[in-house]
């Protein structure tokens, strides 16, 4: 098995698109509900950020000892 097959996928390119993406011939709808998605996953990355720092804090404590 090749090492890079255990590595998360990363797929940086995918914020770019969406920040490229012609929205003018989306209606107020699906304009609200893509802000809807958008702030959802604003906040599935704030916990994640969370979450991590949370970790690096144990860790850090761990190795103070």
């Amino acid at each position: 098995m090749d090492p890079d097959d255990l590595q998360p996928k990363r797929v940086p390119d995918s914020l770019k698109v969406l920040a490229m993406e012609d929205i003018s011939l989306l209606g107020v709808e699906e304009l609200r509900e893509r802000i809807t998605l958008l702030n959802q996953e604003i906040a599935r990355s704030e916990d994640m950020i969370a979450s991590k720092q949370g970790s690096l804090s144990d860790a850090e404590a761990v190795f103070r000892k």
